[in-house]
């Protein structure tokens, strides 16, 4: 989610999920919102983009950072200073990413492989954390690729090391994000990790999905990841189905094309009032918001070169806006897919669960130096 999950986007998806669970008269139902990965090199340098990227709203509460490492020290230190200055109430550690430029390094889904590396991570980050008690939690997926599978060591590793929960993306990074996600994994590692909460991830698009999972898997929670794209009432969705309403938020296009303008109108804020800068992010998001909807080609590539609010509420004005929300149209899918590859690694990385000599040195200058994805 690097690109998508900032602060603007939290607020987005928080504001959605109050007004949903207002309307659906659900209440003492909370959801926890995840910052973008951010690098702990980059952030115990303090570089100007990791730094807006753990900037939280004042009303953000808890406040949650996700901290990507592959050096223990570093990540111990990136963990220190996000809970000695009060930047953070929870740290969710990314063992999860697929990414070529991440994986390459030894770090996101190919770390746990390396079972003594990702112990040292999760064991100094929980060192740094606990006596300021905020708990860190980890995101993984099942393995590097069919042959090289890690989350059930990676579960019990990290529950003996003191995470306050484990989740899991039902898929290897060689997957990326093709296919279905095996939720079975997901109940193979809830029988083995017991002290802890398990967290069920991969292809909840819809609440319906979620109590699926849950169902299938025995899991005791939800990690929502691409779902959400085009989508932050998703959350009051899920709230409702997990309390037994069947009240769901289905709004039209009147009322996407204002969550849209939100959108746009947050970005402009995270981006310490750059205009362009927040209509170029919000480029990405307009698929996701307008899928099933009749905007038509010219509108929609004309909203993917917008540069102004201006322009923007233009666009919108054209548009059928008491269109109503198109139902299966609008569900499944978005973001990317993508197809099954190979796995970029550090080289031999798959010879050994441990790092030689060679490998620690090379992970040891590996800390990607930008945060973000």
């Amino acid at each position: 989610m690097a690109g998508i999950t900032n602060r603007a986007f939290r607020r987005l998806c928080r504001e959605s999920g109050s007004v949903g669970l207002a309307a659906g008269g659900v209440s003492g139902a909370t959801s926890l919102y995840v910052s973008e990965m951010v690098t702990s090199r980059a952030l115990v340098e303090r570089s100007t983009e990791s730094m807006r990227l753990i900037s939280h709203d004042p009303q953000e509460h808890p406040r949650s950072v996700q901290l990507y490492s592959v050096d223990p020290v570093t990540a111990g230190l990136a963990a220190r200073m996000l809970v000695s200055e009060d930047r953070a109430d929870h740290i969710d550690l990314n063992f999860g990413c697929p990414v070529p430029k991440v994986t390459r390094k030894g770090g996101g889904a190919a770390l746990p492989w390396k079972t003594g590396l990702f112990r040292s991570i999760v064991a100094a980050v929980v060192r740094e954390a606990s006596p300021y008690s905020v708990p860190v939690t980890v995101k993984m997926r099942v393995g590097i690729d069919a042959e090289h599978i890690t989350y059930l060591d990676a579960g019990r590793i990290a529950e003996a090391e003191g995470v306050a929960a484990v989740a899991l993306h039902g898929r290897t990074a060689s997957q990326a994000y093709s296919g279905q996600a095996d939720w079975s994994a997901i109940a193979r590692l809830k029988e083995a990790v017991t002290s802890i909460p398990v967290l069920g991830n991969g292809d909840i698009w819809s609440a319906e999905d979620a109590l699926e999972m849950v169902r299938q898997t025995g899991c005791d929670g939800v990690v929502v990841g691409r779902g959400c794209l085009g989508r932050p009432w998703l959350f009051a969705d899920l709230a409702a189905a997990f309390a037994g309403s069947q009240v769901r938020v289905r709004p039209g296009l009147r009322e996407v094309t204002a969550t849209l303008r939100r959108h746009t109108e947050y970005l402009v804020d995270f981006y310490d009032g750059d205009e362009q800068r927040a209509c170029r992010d919000i480029r990405k998001h307009i698929a996701w918001y307008l899928k099933g909807f009749p905007a038509g080609s010219t509108v929609r590539h004309q909203l993917a070169l917008v540069d102004s609010l201006q322009a923007l509420d233009d666009l919108i004005g054209t548009m059928d806006l008491d269109s109503p929300w198109p139902g299966e149209a609008a569900e499944g899918q978005r973001g990317r897919a993508g197809s099954p590859r190979v796995v970029a690694l550090p080289e031999n990385w798959l010879r050994s669960r441990e790092l030689d000599e060679a490998q620690a040195a090379q992970v040891a200058q590996a800390e990607l130096s930008v945060s973000g994805g």
